[in-house]
């Protein structure tokens, strides 16, 4: 009984990065993309999250392995490998991506507390970005990251899977839509919106740094297990989780979601205020934790790329931190909404950087010289390089999206 508490302890402690990961890609953009599959499509889209997941997982395994391999961040591998240009755009291309998209998980914070106080959501935006930025500057951050993070997952998982329970949905429907792979029509564009939110390379990009990050303030824990799959595999869990609520409560009732909020209003008449309640705290939860996660891997990739380290407690990593927070917090302060242009500026700076992180991720992993024992296993290569095809393929398809089917561009 002993051993097994002390292993269940010893997993337990190895679930930072991985968890941290998961809670910042599930952020507000990622629920409203859920929940609108579910309201459109119903059940039959289940099938695309095995697949996103599975190259998620891929892919954050092999940047665990590079935490753990080598002492140098992996800018600093990428710069070995190709040089300081490389290092230094894939820095700042990150950054750019995370500034740009921040403003949405603002939006989410204000929109959520907002709607459960009927109150404006400029107030909350600038009281859950002081609080944010506040974290930065406890003396571990990084100790004070995992700790939330871990704590906003359970409250997701709790209030979706709440909602689960009150949605009563089909069973049957639930396994052919995981088992009976089908393209409704019309469905092409929420299914690759999908896979390049949840297979996140930026995301599992970062959990290099998070590994490192947990030796440095542990170095006990340096040669334990790292755990990042379960991270991963909860992602999934929670994504599933809202397509079936919304495949049970929207979708017969033709009810259209255009945001996470929409998901909350049409709980409402149906199950009363406390299933809108609760389904909003998951909104918070979800923005939150992405208001923090993203905050911090753009400044901690633009800290690395400048040559200001990419130790969580370099004061320079955390005032570009805390940069990412304020310009998103004034944007979506001014605008109330992420402004049309920025999305494109966001999304066309993702279709470049995204193909080049995911291929320098796989070549690091496969480099002998670096990774030592940890190097990629034949497995692991191939489905890295089947994970890589897909990233190349969503890059033009977005591409030719966004450059030639896009009236701001006519």
């Amino acid at each position: 009984m002993e051993t097994f508490r002390q292993n269940l302890l010893k997993w337990l402690k190895s679930l930072g990065p991985g968890m941290i990961t998961a809670a910042l890609v599930f952020g507000p953009s990622k629920l409203t993309i859920t929940s609108k599959i579910g309201a459109v499509y119903g059940y039959s889209l289940l099938w695309v999250v095995i697949v996103a997941i599975f190259f998620m997982a891929i892919f954050t395994s092999m940047s665990t392995r590079i935490g753990v391999a080598t002492d140098q961040s992996l800018l600093a591998s990428v710069k070995q490998k190709w040089g300081k240009g490389a290092s230094i755009a894939m820095g700042i291309g990150v950054f750019l991506v995370s500034t740009s998209f921040q403003a949405g998980n603002s939006i989410g914070v204000g929109i959520a507390v907002g709607e459960l106080y009927h109150t404006s959501p400029v107030p909350w935006i600038i009281f859950f970005n002081a609080i944010g930025i506040s974290l930065l500057f406890f003396r571990s951050f990084y100790s004070v990251l995992e700790r939330t993070m871990i704590l906003l997952i359970f409250v997701k998982l709790f209030s979706f899977v709440t909602t689960f329970f009150w949605a009563k949905p089909d069973i049957g429907q639930i396994l052919k839509g995981y088992t009976t792979p089908s393209i409704p029509e019309g469905s092409q564009g929420l299914i690759i919106a999908f896979i390049a939110s949840c297979f996140s390379i930026v995301g599992a990009l970062y959990q290099s740094y998070l590994i490192q990050e947990r030796i440095r303030v542990r170095p006990e824990l340096k040669n334990s297990k790292n755990d990042s799959t379960t991270g991963i595999i909860l992602l999934g869990c929670m994504c599933s989780i809202v397509i079936i609520c919304a495949a049970a409560i929207l979708h017969p009732k033709g009810i259209a979601v255009n945001s996470a909020t929409d998901m909350a209003k049409a709980l409402e008449p149906i199950f009363g205020e406390s299933a809108s309640t609760l389904f909003l705290v998951g909104l918070f939860g979800a923005a939150f934790s992405s208001l923090i996660g993203n905050a911090s891997v753009g400044g901690t990739l633009l800290g690395d790329a400048l040559g200001l380290g990419s130790n969580f407690s370099s004061k320079s990593v955390k005032y570009l931190v805390a940069l990412v927070m304020v310009v998103g917090a004034s944007i979506a302060i001014k605008f109330g909404k992420l402004p049309l242009e920025l999305i494109v500026f966001a999304q066309s700076v993702t279709i470049f950087i995204v193909p080049f992180i995911g291929t320098a991720l796989y070549m690091v992993g496969n480099d002998k010289n670096i990774m030592g024992d940890k190097v990629n296993s034949t497995p692991v290569k191939i489905f890295g390089a089947l994970g890589l095809i897909i990233i190349f393929s969503l890059a033009i398809i977005n591409f030719k999206e966004l450059f030639f089917n896009n009236p701001l561009f006519h």
